[in-house]
C-alpha cells in the first residue's frame, strides 16, 4: 500500500514501496529513494537573539544606594570622637571642681584637706593632721604667719597687686623676681594645685583666689590655711606641728615659737624650727619683733 505523506506545503504525495534491495527502480508507479524536502527559508535563518533584561543584584543595589548617601563614619571615627568628647568632659569637671569645692569647705564644720595630704596618703607616706578651730589657736600665731608670709593680708583681695607689678618689673629689667604669693594664693595652691613653680601654676591661682576671696572670710581663709599648711615632712596643720616640734598644743604656743614654725613654712622640708640654724633663728627674731607690732595688720582676724 502506497503511504501518504504531507510535504511542507501541506499537499499529500504518495510514496512508493521500496525495492528488497534498497535502490531505486525505474519501473513501477514510484521511486524507491524518499522525495527530498522542499527547505523552509523561514527555518534556515538564525533564531533572533532574544533581548534579556539583566535585573541588579542585591549588592550592586546597595552599592548604588550608598553613592548616593553621604558615607557614615567608620567605627574607629565614632570611637575617637567619644574618646574626645569623654576627655573634654572630664577637663571641664576638673576645672569646675575647685570652685564648687571652695562652696563646699565654705562651713566652719568642714575640714577640707590638702593635695598633697591626699597624694602623700595615695602613696602610703605618713599623714599627721588634727584639725583645730580658731578659737584654739593662740593669736601669736596667725600674727607671726601674716607678718612673715603676707604683710598685706587684711588689704588685699586675696592678689597683692603692687607686689605683682614689682616682680613684673624685675623681669624686666632682668633681675631675679621676689615672691608675691599670699596666704589666699598659698592656701588655693595646697588645696587644689600643685606645689613645684610654674607661670601656669600662677595663672590658674588668680581666679581661684579672687573666688575664695569672695565665698570665704579672712579668718576661714586663715583657719583652712594653718590647718592644711605643711610644717614638715608628713607633718600638716599647726596643731600636729605644735605636737611634733613643741610638746605642746597651738593653743599654748610662746611668740618665739610661733615665729620660729611661721620662718619654716617657705621650706618645711629642709628647715626644722626645733633645732633652727644660724639664719632660721634671725629671721626668727625678725618676725617676732614685727608680730608685736602687727595690730593694724591683722584687724581682719578679731
Amino acid at each position: 500500500m502506497a503511504s501518504v505523506d504531507k510535504n511542507s506545503s501541506g499537499k499529500k504525495t504518495k510514496r512508493g514501496k521500496s525495492s528488497k534491495s534498497g535502490t531505486g527502480g525505474t519501473g513501477g508507479k514510484g521511486t524507491g529513494a524518499k522525495p527530498a524536502r522542499v527547505p523552509d527559508p523561514a527555518a534556515s535563518k538564525p533564531a533572533a537573539k532574544s533581548k534579556t533584561v539583566k535585573r541588579p543584584t542585591r549588592s550592586a543595589a546597595k552599592s548604588s544606594k550608598s553613592a548616593d548617601k553621604p558615607a557614615r563614619p567608620s567605627r574607629m571615627r565614632r570611637l575617637t570622637r567619644k574618646m574626645v568628647l569623654f576627655g573634654l568632659s572630664v577637663l571641664v569637671l576638673i576645672c569646675l571642681l575647685p570652685f564648687i569645692l571652695t562652696l563646699i569647705y565654705a562651713p566652719a564644720s568642714v575640714h577640707p584637706v590638702s593635695a598633697l595630704m591626699v597624694a602623700n596618703r595615695i602613696s602610703g607616706q605618713q599623714v599627721k593632721r588634727t584639725w583645730v578651730p580658731m578659737e584654739n589657736i593662740a593669736p601669736v600665731v596667725y600674727q607671726a604667719v601674716i607678718s612673715s608670709e603676707d604683710g598685706q593680708y587684711c588689704s588685699h583681695g586675696g592678689v597683692d597687686w603692687a607686689a605683682i607689678n614689682l616682680v613684673v618689673d624685675d623681669l624686666m629689667e632682668g633681675e631675679r623676681p621676689r615672691g608675691a604669693s599670699t596666704i589666699p594664693m598659698q592656701t588655693v595652691k595646697n588645696l587644689y594645685l600643685w606645689s613645684s613653680r610654674s607661670y601656669l601654676r600662677k595663672f590658674l591661682e588668680v581666679p581661684l583666689v579672687l573666688y575664695i576671696d569672695l565665698i570665704w572670710s579672712k579668718r576661714r581663709t586663715m583657719e583652712i590655711y594653718l590647718n592644711i599648711a605643711q610644717w614638715s615632712p608628713g607633718i600638716y596643720g599647726i596643731e600636729a606641728a605644735a605636737q611634733h616640734h613643741f610638746k605642746r598644743s597651738a593653743k599654748r604656743l610662746s611668740r618665739a615659737q610661733a615665729s620660729l614654725l611661721a620662718v619654716t613654712l617657705p621650706n618645711p622640708i629642709l628647715r626644722n624650727p626645733r633645732k633652727p640654724n644660724r639664719g632660721m633663728r634671725r629671721l626668727a627674731k625678725l618676725v617676732e619683733s614685727r608680730s608685736r607690732q602687727s595690730g593694724a595688720y591683722v584687724r581682719c582676724m578679731r
